[in-house]
């Protein structure tokens, strides 16, 4: 459901947009979703017990703030991504529904919190992401440092995946982050190059994927992930050459999903994409040759991750062997 009135109520304090660089922006027309986006209300004894962890370690979901359709699900099965660095952006993409501002400091105890809640969830696989931090002289790259090396201080054989901010314009802020060796480093590149002005207007497509073309120079044990929406106007050829782009760099893992609408102020859709075209992308992604990919109108970054890092093991295992 798009969320017509979105106010940051604080105590004392008047109602303030949630976004206030799209306050002024004409309403977007509003398309009914179809029946395969739908999904059921959150509310089971586990989904309770994982909001109750989140909140009682002080940390932020990318689950919550982005509005994902799929927090009901996950949360039901403890599987809650993390959003370091505040849930304030220094960016404003206009299809993201995370608070944009001025991000306050960052808070030291973040990482000892954020490894706490993984060993009570008990995640075997877990998803950390962040907000931008351009304000930070490396982008919040050390603070990714410290969250990998107290999880795995607490839970050694959880595996770990990231999903960065694109580090523009910081200088060895990558190079520190691929140093602690995290399993999968995922950077989205979002949607096609053509649309990156309105859709992505503080990011750059190619520095993008250079940044993920880099992880696998820098350590290619590592498995790289990115995805795209779709949805917002891109061509059929346009995301068929975002795929022969991401294999170019050598991106692993691929995950295509349904641009959703956070509110009247964001990036309209342009149409629903069915199930069938979802599932076309997904046999020529493969024949391009990623070691895995999910394409389907729910795909998120962070859907099913933990399977997902398991099928990804098994697929480069593979490899290897046809290989030898």
């Amino acid at each position: 459901m798009v969320t017509i009135i979105d106010k940051l109520q604080v105590e004392g304090e008047k109602p303030r947009p949630r976004h206030p660089e799209k306050a002024h922006r004409p309403d977007t027309e509003v398309l009914r979703k179809p029946s395969w986006i739908r999904v059921k209300a959150p509310g089971s004894p586990v989904y309770t017990e994982t909001k109750k962890i989140v909140r009682e370690n002080n940390l932020v979901t990318v689950c919550e703030e982005a509005g994902c359709p799929n927090i009901g699900e996950c949360w039901s099965q403890k599987h809650a991504t993390m959003m370091i660095m505040g849930d304030t952006c220094t960016r404003a993409c206009s299809f993201c529904n995370v608070k944009t501002g001025l991000p306050g400091a960052l808070d030291p105890n973040e990482p000892e919190n954020v490894a706490i809640a993984v060993a009570k969830l008990g995640l075997r696989h877990v998803v950390i992401t962040s907000v931008d931090r351009d304000d930070l002289a490396d982008g919040g790259a050390q603070h990714f440092v410290e969250v990998i090396e107290a999880i795995r201080a607490h839970s050694p054989e959880t595996t770990i995946e990231i999903l960065t901010p694109d580090f523009l314009r910081k200088e060895g802020a990558l190079e520190k982050v691929v140093a602690a060796r995290p399993d999968v480093f995922n950077h989205n590149l979002e949607t096609v190059p053509r649309l990156y002005l309105s859709i992505r207007p503080g990011a750059r497509y190619f520095h993008s994927l250079r940044l993920l073309q880099r992880v696998k120079e820098l350590d290619p044990s590592i498995f790289t992930k990115s995805g795209i929406m779709v949805g917002l106007g891109e061509g059929r050829e346009e995301v068929l050459q975002v795929m022969d782009d991401m294999r170019s760099a050598h991106i692993d893992f691929l995950t295509i999903g349904q641009y959703l609408q956070p509110t009247r102020k964001h990036a309209a859709i342009d149409r629903f994409v069915e199930p069938d075209e979802f599932k076309s992308y997904e046999t020529t992604a493969r024949a391009k040759g990623f070691l895995l990919v999910s394409s389907s109108p729910l795909t998120r970054s962070s859907y099913h991750a933990d399977s997902d890092f398991e099928l990804l093991r098994k697929a480069r295992a593979a490899e290897l062997a046809r290989r030898s």
